[in-house]
């Protein structure tokens, strides 16, 4: 029994939002800007003497923050689409191979 087109390109447009590469870019930043950030709210004075009195983890970890932030909008307004369907050619029959 075969499955109406209509459900199989939801099910494949799924797959692709499922999987698009911004999601995982986007969460490993998250997560790494969190931890970073939170090691950069209070840095002991011998982490500020070598970063010559830059507060760095947290300047990177709010960085790290705002780019996975990015990520995330960004699979928002443009959501991954699954690949079109290839077209067969004029006057081929279904399931039968041109070549």
């Amino acid at each position: 029994m075969t499955k109406p087109s209509s459900e199989l390109e939801r099910k494949s447009a799924t797959a692709a939002r499922l999987f698009d590469i911004r999601r995982i870019i986007a969460g490993l930043f998250v997560v790494y800007g969190v931890i970073v950030t939170i090691a950069g709210i209070s840095p002991s004075d011998a982490d500020l003497k070598k970063a010559e009195g830059v507060h760095i983890n947290l300047w990177t970890g709010l960085a790290m923050l705002a780019l996975g932030l990015f990520f995330l909008v960004w699979m928002k307004l443009r959501p991954a689409q699954a690949p079109a369907a290839p077209e067969a050619e004029p006057g081929a029959e279904p399931g039968s191979d041109a070549g």
